[in-house]
C-alpha cells in the first residue's frame, strides 16, 4: 500500500529539550512537601487539560508563594527556549512535504509544549496534542483525533486505500498504539537498534509511492 500521510511523536522525535529543568514535576514536589501525596493520574490531568503551572497548581491544591511561582514560570521558559529539532526531523519533514505527504504531530504534551512544536515545525497539516483532545496516546480517540484534523482516514490493508503511518520513540505509543485504528506505527531509536534516523524512514515512505 502506498502512504498517503505520517504523523510523528514530538519529543524524543521531532524535537528535543536540551536543558531540561522539570517545571511540572518541581510542583509536584512541591506538594509533596506540603503532604500531598503523588496519584496515578497526575500526569494524565497536566497532558490531557489546559493548565499553565498556577492552574495545575490549584488543581492539585498545592499551595504556591508567588516567588516560588516566579521561579517555576522561569524554570518552564528556560525549558521552553532549549527545545530544538532534530536535524534528520527537518530533513525528512521537508522531503515529505516536498512529495505532498500529509503530515502531522500527534504528542502526549503540557499546555505550554505545544506552541513551541507548532512555532519550529509550522507547516503541518495537523496538531494532535493531548492537552487539546483530552485524551492521551495510547487511547484510540487521540489517533483518530489527529487523523481528522488531517483529513485522512486510516483504512486496513484489503481496502486498497493509502495507508497512514506513525513513528516515535515509544513501543507503546508510537508503535503498537496507533494499530488499533489502522494506522501503522514505526519505532524510532536514537540510541539502539531499529529504525534511527528519520531522514531514512521518509526515504522509505517515499520509495513505496
Amino acid at each position: 500500500m502506498k502512504t498517503n500521510a505520517v504523523i510523528f511523536d514530538a519529543f524524543g522525535t521531532l524535537v528535543e529539550i536540551q536543558q531540561p529543568t522539570h517545571p511540572f514535576r518541581q510542583l509536584l514536589r512541591e506538594g509533596r512537601r506540603q503532604g500531598r501525596l503523588p496519584r496515578a493520574d497526575d500526569i494524565r490531568t497536566i497532558m490531557t487539560r489546559c493548565l499553565s503551572l498556577s492552574e495545575a497548581a490549584l488543581a492539585f491544591g498545592i499551595k504556591i508563594s508567588p516567588s516560588q511561582l516566579a521561579f517555576l514560570d522561569q524554570c518552564l521558559e528556560e525549558e521552553l527556549a532549549s527545545i530544538q529539532p532534530y536535524p534528520d526531523a527537518v530533513e525528512a519533514v521537508g522531503l515529505l512535504q516536498a512529495a505532498g505527504v500529509r503530515l502531522a504531530v500527534c504528542s502526549n504534551l503540557a499546555m505550554a509544549y505545544g506552541p513551541v512544536v507548532e512555532r519550529i515545525f509550522p507547516h503541518l497539516g495537523a496538531y494532535g496534542f493531548s492537552y487539546r483532545i483530552g485524551v492521551m496516546k495510547p487511547q484510540a480517540a487521540i489517533y483518530q483525533h489527529t487523523c481528522d484534523l488531517l483529513n485522512v482516514r486510516p483504512e486496513n490493508e484489503l481496502s486498497g486505500q493509502r495507508r497512514i503511518v506513525m513513528i516515535g520513540d515509544s513501543e507503546r505509543c508510537d508503535r503498537d498504539g496507533p494499530g488499533h485504528v489502522g494506522i501503522k506505527g514505526y519505532l524510532l531509536r536514537r540510541n539502539g537498534d531499529g529504525a534511527s534516523n528519520l531522514s531514512h524512514f521518509a526515504r522509505s515512505v517515499l520509495s513505496d509511492r
